[in-house]
């Protein structure tokens, strides 16, 4: 699952302005060695309590090298990227960095805020790698992915029973939501449920037909907005503005029998398992592949990959490539295989690990769906993604809520970016 597009180098932006929510230091010293004598390195992470996986790698890492001391550095998780950014323009010296998503880590790389990990990755079998190449800059890499999320087809088993849901095409997947609708009112029960970001309909249309998002020419949505629409009209699936204005779950509709089908990212596979843990849902549920715009026997979805970097300026720079380099190996992705979540780095080994979750379907077809052909970025780096994301968040709404038709929400679409951004 190699992927095929490396970051371009984009321009600097503007520094944010201090915030004022501040980092939780878990140790409360700024100490570079522990009172035992242990080598300390922090790490910025976020919402340490409620996202296993953070535990789970400090806890691996630990075990595997006593004499270092892992200590998080805990964040909002809204206030991230922000905090990040001020942190780092004010010379702050926590040594390992989490890159919550792919254009943060190109601003902060291409402002030399981080050293580079290029000796590190020559070392990593590309192949057996998920979004490691989208940390490539010019041949240079300043991070590391320990996981990678991507977008796969969850179905609920018993409303779809003993459906083949291994190669579908759109078109497969728009007749089998019509298929299995049902009921009208309270009873009411959709063939599928598309979420409200706009990703479901136009990163997935960019991935597979190669579109470029930042490029002001959006013909290639339409037919992913035909669909979506057509699923609409004949009440396949919720409407756009009921989901938007009362603030639907994708979860929910899932996990209470209300859809049968939710194209969603592979992270909800963890967060589903929890919920059954707590007894909060007893669904029996599976993966299925992305529907497909080609059916030529590959399977090309969207997503982006989670690293970990190194501060320029931390204290204890060795220790934090140490930590880096095992969270992106296999011991790392074992680590996180074990409580669900997806890892960068893939093997048969680690894929048993994975399934071998309790709860986790375990079937042929969820294998499959967790090794796609090809995974795309779900929005590409550039200084000019933020403006141009925004502008396609817009007409997305408005196309869907049927404020506008596809194709004057396209148009709009053409004109803006061209006209506001480039």
């Amino acid at each position: 699952m190699k992927l095929k597009k490396s970051l371009v180098r984009i321009a600097p932006l503007v520094v944010a302005a201090t915030l004022t929510a501040t980092a939780c230091d878990a140790s409360g010293t700024d100490s570079a060695t522990s009172s035992d004598g242990k080598t300390v390195v922090k790490i910025a992470l976020w919402n340490y309590k409620t996202t296993p996986e953070f535990k789970a790698l400090i806890d691996g890492f630990e075990a595997k090298n006593p004499t270092i001391d892992v200590q998080p550095v805990d964040i909002l998780a809204d206030s991230y990227p922000e905090k990040i950014t001020t942190m780092l323009a004010g010379g702050d010296t926590t040594d390992i960095l989490t890159m919550k998503n792919v254009t943060d880590y190109s601003r902060y790389a291409t402002r030399g805020q981080l050293l580079p990990l290029t000796d590190e990755a020559s070392k990593l079998d590309k192949a057996s790698y998920s979004g490691l190449s989208d940390y490539d800059l010019q041949g240079k890499y300043y991070a590391l992915p320990y996981r990678s999320d991507f977008w796969v087809l969850f179905y609920n088993k018993a409303m779809v029973g003993k459906t083949d849901l291994s190669k579908l095409t759109w078109d497969d997947y728009a007749t089998l939501a019509k298929r299995f609708t049902k009921g009208s009112g309270a009873d009411k029960v959709y063939g599928t449920y598309l979420h409200t970001w706009r990703s479901v309909i136009q990163a997935i249309s960019s991935a597979q037909t190669g579109g470029d998002q930042l490029g002001g020419d959006y013909a290639f949505f339409k037919d992913q907005y035909e669909m979506a629409l057509g699923l609409q009209k004949a009440k396949a699936t919720m409407p756009f503005s009921t989901a938007s204005s009362n603030q639907i779950t994708y979860d929910s509709q899932l996990t209470t029998g209300k859809a049968a089908m939710v194209p969603m990212g592979s992270w909800w596979a963890a967060a589903l398992l929890a919920e059954a843990k707590q007894g909060k849902n007893d669904i029996k549920w599976g993966m299925a592949p992305m529907p497909q715009i080609k059916n030529d026997g590959k399977t090309v979805t969207f997503g982006s990959p989670t690293g970990f970097a190194v501060n320029k300026k931390a204290k204890n720079a060795d220790a934090a490539k140490k930590f880096v380099a095992w969270a992106s190996g296999p011991e790392g992705a074992a680590a996180v295989a074990k409580i669900g979540v997806t890892p960068a780095y893939t093997s048969d080994k680690i894929l048993d690990t994975f399934f071998s979750v309790d709860g986790m379907p375990s079937d042929a077809l969820s294998r499959t769906a967790m090794q796609p052909s090809t995974v795309k970025l779900e929005m590409p780096v550039s200084d000019k993604s933020s403006d141009i994301d925004q502008i396609l968040k817009e007409e997305h709404e408005m196309i869907m809520s049927g404020e506008k038709s596809a194709d004057a929400g396209i148009k709009e679409m053409d004109s803006r970016v061209k006209d506001e951004v480039q």
